[in-house]
């Protein structure tokens, strides 16, 4: 059963045991429906049309990834991934990304150990010219000094955010990553090491392109909206005639890598680690692998939700761990099988060890039980189904196959195998696999505890690491921008095609319950939502949390139904529950296939109406809660968003962090949380949105007959009072963090309430400034001087006055140059005029990525409920960008006075002393605390 902060729904039939649960097979997942051709140049296109999307998405699948990386040079084909799409002959540095975002579209690309991918969804008018920057890209990149030192040093800004800056980042890409191979060609981090990506030169970048981007190793999938004998035109016109470099792709002679015979102990050490985390590796296998179904149903068993039993015996009945699971990862060529848990505050390592070992054995030495082996299969399933929702992702399950098992009938034939496994096949892999010899045990724990003499870097595998294949110098010349007289224009854009708009229906319930349908997939499945007035703002003052821990407690527990059967019956279900409090309402959902939406709703009924806060479950709640608190407060990133969040609003209840602090949801009662339900969830207070492949007329009996019969109270609704508060003043705050692998930089200033008509071209001064890689601050921060992996603005949606936040991450030498680059937009943004023309692309993109939106269910869901929320029209779906469309230069710049740097708040946390005489310089007031100092209780947070 998956946790996320969304919504809840309701069901039809009463469900007495879990023995009424669907099996898999009843699920009908429609099979993925493609065509393929090749080119005579090798190169392999995939079509997988569907007329009523309304975007169409192109892949380019290349076989290289981290596994081909040169010798010497870990990292890089993710930094060649970033090298590529910056730069042709044709197309200046950022225009792809550019032009993709002036057509409402989206772009990005990622790079496994088998694979890197390039890929754009974008209005289907637009295929012709996206297919061009692909052969652009294929075919005619320029590599010059200026774009790989660039690329470069971003790279390596991703390194300190995703593994250096997270307290578990190094953990999973270093000790998980080095350990889990020894002599294979997967030894190496697809992200690299700082130090080898600053060895690289420009003429690696040049070979790499030469020996392995060419047609021959490239698969294109096409899926969407778009006329199947058009794209084989095109893809001919613009590909045909790209010939494959003479020389032959390198090829590395694969090791023989020597069976591990002996367990092995690793003993590792990072900054900022709140809580000790534990592993445990064993060799697995590669992707198309016989065994490779069986060990999926074992992990989901062992792992898969709240009724696993890795979860329970770990985390819900002795709660020795925050968290706890086990993964399964398979390659093209092989794979590993790893266990994690991070160790509870206050509970010992060896604990959790021998926790994890008698939950191994167990399914080692004993069949699993029909029921677990049912429900695994409907997880799968009921995954599988809601991953084959859009064209977009159809297109990537069949990617991901062609590159990890190198067939496209993989996806589908992986669902036969799955619905075929046994018990006896679980325990036989169980045996093969889990085997003990053959593991590498791992402990991490904060550098505190690192012993004297013990080196950093005492995570390091001792087997020798390859020799890998050093790629052969270029022999083709250097491509390079042609003047702009001399470049090939993009093509014309096609014609526009048709897209399908939902259609909204609403009914009001006697009880006052307010019920939204909207269809919006033939595929079978549903999402309901329940939003709920008040969220974080209703918490008491001195109780900042209870509205969330509320939340997640309504479904530990209900209707006499314990919190492990909530668990065991929804997901033998497939179904997926959630819920959690924003600033102005607590929202909940279930997703779930309509075969299994009676059954679901019987149990969601009770969670709503009936939960039963049992005392237990409010102590392990508690605890859990305060565990994932310090582990996220130990962040800069999210620590910099609380700090900002308590400065932009004070005392008012906007100011409260609506996740709580560890003091505050420690001291929660269960009779605070028993009257916070009673006042706040009410019938006449909450609305509920069904969505997905349900007719209207489905969705309002299902919806009536769930929660047609919860009682309205006698009393008055509740209301909030003033959420927001008057604005505080600017200031300049330093969080500081030794140890930090990165500095967190946040600025914000106040902006109005989302119903304010002023919203909309703030909207779009906001994407001026910090939507996606067009918005200022990401070409300042990121493309122009590779301080950062990103730099955003955001402009929150609140019932009352809302912010407007520039957030980003640099190393902590640039803290102090960053915070500048970030101020000098905001006063940018509120004295330079908007050119006419970038007012237009700006609202187109915010407007791609909103109608986006709306061909997913659970997007769908999601923009009704912020317009529920925040008291808009339903008619916001089809309103909103035409609002957004009528926005002028005047009316962004008269909307965007607000913004300006000596109103800004600022907040950096990050390693004081390697920024804070630069930033002091700038700024005299700058007020610097210890992050063990700061209290997030107080409005003031102890400054």
């Amino acid at each position: 059963m998956t946790r996320t902060a969304a919504l809840l729904g309701a069901s039809l039939l009463a469900l007495a045991s879990p023995s009424f649960a669907q099996d898999a097979a009843s699920i009908s997942v429609p099979p993925l429906e493609y065509t393929h051709r090749e080119l005579a140049n090798g190169l392999d296109v995939y079509a997988m049309p569907d007329p009523g999307a309304g975007t169409v998405t192109v892949t380019l699948w290349y076989d290289v990834g981290g596994k081909d990386d040169p010798e010497g040079r870990s990292g890089f084909a993710h930094l060649f991934e970033h090298i590529l799409s910056r730069k042709t002959v044709n197309l200046p540095y950022g225009q792809i990304s550019t032009m993709v975002e002036n057509a409402g579209g989206s772009r990005n690309a990622s790079t496994g150990q088998d694979f890197t991918n390039y890929y754009e969804t974008v209005p289907p008018q637009y295929l012709e010219r996206m297919l061009w920057t692909h052969a652009e890209r294929m075919a005619r990149p320029v590599v010059d000094q200026e774009v790989f030192d660039t690329e470069r040093s971003i790279v390596q800004e991703e390194l300190r955010q995703r593994v250096l800056a997270p307290p578990y980042g190094r953990f999973q890409r270093f000790v998980i990553g080095d350990n889990s191979f020894d002599e294979s060609i997967y030894r190496r981090s697809v992200i690299g090491s700082l130090e080898e990506l600053s060895s690289a030169r420009i003429e690696d970048a040049r070979a790499f392109h030469e020996a392995y981007y060419r047609p021959a190793t490239a698969t294109m999938i096409v899926s969407g909206n778009f006329d199947p004998a058009e794209l084989n035109r095109l893809v001919d016109q613009y590909f045909a005639d790209i010939r494959n470099p003479d020389r032959p792709v390198p090829v590395f002679e694969r090791p023989v890598e020597t069976p591990r015979t002996a367990p092995r102990m690793v003993d590792a050490y990072a900054p900022n680690v709140p809580l000790p985390a534990v592993g445990i590796i064993y060799p697995g296998v590669r992707a198309d692998h016989p065994d490779a179904a069986a060990l999926e149903v074992m992990s989901a068993i062992l792992s898969r939700g709240e009724s696993s039993r890795l979860h329970q015996a770990l985390v819900y009945r002795t709660q020795l761990a925050a968290n706890a699971g086990l993964g399964v990862g398979s390659n093209e060529e092989d794979g590993t099988i790893v266990a994690t848990a991070i160790v509870a505050r206050g509970k010992a390592i060896p604990d959790v060890e021998a926790a994890i070992d008698a939950e191994l054995a167990r399914i080692r030495d004993e069949p699993v039980t029909a029921p677990e082996l049912a429900e695994a299969k409907m997880e799968i399933v009921s995954s599988e189904l809601r991953q084959r929702e859009t064209a977009s992702g159809r297109a990537f399950i069949l990617g991901q196959a062609i590159v990890s098992e190198n067939n496209p009938k993989a996806p589908d034939e992986n669902l036969a195998a799955i619905q075929a496994v046994t018990a006896a096949d679980v325990q036989r892999v169980a045996r093969t696999y889990l085997n003990d010899q053959a593991r590498v045990s791992l402990r991490y724990q904060d550098e505190s505890a690192r012993p004297e003499r013990v080196p950093e870097d005492s995570w390091r595998n001792p087997a020798p690491v390859p020799t890998f294949v050093s790629v052969p110098p270029a022999i083709l010349a250097a491509n390079e921008l042609l003047p702009e007289d001399q470049r090939m224009a993009p093509p014309a854009l096609g014609e526009v095609r048709a897209m399908a708009t939902p259609v909204v229906a609403e009914r009001t319930l006697p009880n006052g319950l307010r019920i939204i349908a909207a269809k919006s997939t033939d595929l079978p499945i549903m999402n309901a939502q329940l939003v709920l007035g008040g969220g974080a703002a209703a918490d008491p003052a001195e109780r900042p949390g209870l509205a969330t821990m509320t939340a997640a407690l309504a479904t530990q527990g209900a209707g006499g139904r314990s919190a492990p059967e909530i668990a065991r019956t929804l997901e033998a279900l497939g179904a997926n529950i959630g819920g959690g409090a924003g600033a102005d309402a607590t929202q909940m959902f279930v997703s779930a296939p309509i075969a299994s939406a009676g059954e679901v709703g019987a149990v969601l009924a009770d969670v709503v109406q009936r939960p039963d806060f049992v005392e237990a479950e409010v102590a392990r709640s508690r605890t859990q809660a305060v565990n994932g608190l310090r582990v996220n407060l130990s962040q800069p990133g999210p620590l910099a968003s609380l700090v900002l969040n308590r400065l932009v609003y004070g005392a008012a209840p906007y100011g409260a962090p609506s996740s709580g602090t560890p003091e505050s949801v420690a001291a929660i009662t269960r009779d605070e949380i028993v009257a916070f339900h009673q006042r706040w969830w009410r019938p006449d207070n909450a609305t509920v949105i069904v969505t997905g492949g349900m007719e209207p007329e489905a969705a309002f009996a299902w919806a009536e007959q769930v929660l047609g019969g919860w009682d309205r109270p006698s009393t008055l609704k509740p209301a909030v009072g003033a959420r927001a508060g008057a604005p505080t003043g600017p200031r300049v705050v330093v969080v500081d963090m030794p140890g930090a692998g990165q500095a967190a930089v946040t600025a914000a200033v106040r902006a109005p309430r989302r119903a304010d008509e002023t919203y909309y071209p703030l909207s779009v001064a906001n994407a001026v400034m910090g939507s996606g890689q067009n918005g200022r601050l990401f070409q300042e921060i990121r493309a122009k001087r590779g301080l950062s992996y990103g730099a955003y603005s955001n402009l929150s949606a609140r019932t009352e006055g809302g912010a407007l936040v520039a957030s980003t991450q640099t190393k902590n030498e640039s803290a102090a140059e960053v915070v500048g680059l970030v101020l000098a937009e905001f006063d940018r943004l509120a004295v330079e005029p908007v050119a006419d023309a970038e007012v237009t692309n700006r609202e187109t993109f915010i407007t791609g990525g909103f109608l986006r939106s709306l061909e997913t269910t659970g997007g769908l869901g999601g923009q009704l409920a912020a317009a529920v929320i925040d008291g808009l029209p339903l008619s916001e779906i089809e309103t909103y960008p035409r609002k957004i469309a009528a926005t002028t230069p005047d009316s962004l710049r008269e909307a965007a006075a607000i913004v300006s740097a000596e109103d800004a708040i600022v907040v950096v946390v990050g390693q004081a002393d390697m920024f804070i005489d630069a930033l002091r310089a700038a700024h005299p007031d700058v007020v610097v605390i210890p992050a063990a100092e700061l209290d997030l209780n107080s409005p003031t947070l102890g400054l």
